[in-house]
């Protein structure tokens, strides 16, 4: 890819990164009025005149705008995040910990007992397994690809 080539207002004759793997590169399909990536293979479809890139694979499709060197940030036709989402999010995460330590505060094991750590131990894997599950909610409503990321930094750090 030139550096030119995505330098500039959107077209559907340049090459652009893509906006969701951030590994590959869109291209234009040929006969066809979209743009693939070469690497995470999502269908997209621009609109030039408000400089926006559109997932077309995808509903409700995630929207990008091209800033003449870069995408902005990724929005979802029709919800704008606010607050309450994190709220909830925070709570979902938070409550269950607490619940869970602070049952154990209150009922703590016998001193010397074999298994006296194990409400510390119950308490962090509640803290990090409702945390992987709001992450992982976030990732598959952003369509990131992990696996590709992954295999594509192996790839160019152990060499092709």
């Amino acid at each position: 890819m030139n550096s030119n080539d995505s330098v500039g207002d959107l077209s559907y004759y340049g090459t652009y990164p893509c906006p969701v793997c951030r590994l590959g590169q869109i291209e234009p399909m040929t006969l066809m009025d979209a743009m693939s990536c070469q690497l995470c293979h999502h269908i997209f479809t621009a609109n030039l005149e408000k400089q926006q890139l559109q997932m077309a694979d995808r509903q409700p499709p995630l929207m990008w705008r091209w800033n003449g060197k870069a995408w902005t940030k990724a929005q979802v036709q029709g919800l704008e995040w606010n607050s309450g989402y994190w709220l909830v999010a925070a709570v979902f995460v938070l409550l269950p910990t607490t619940l869970v330590g602070l049952s154990a505060y209150a009922f703590p094991p016998l001193p010397g007992s074999p298994l006296s750590w194990f409400p510390q131990v119950w308490t962090g894997l509640a803290f990090v397994s409702h945390l992987a599950l709001v992450v992982w909610l976030v990732l598959e409503f952003y369509q990131v690809s992990v696996g590709t990321h992954l295999r594509v930094r192996g790839q160019n750090l152990f060499g092709r």
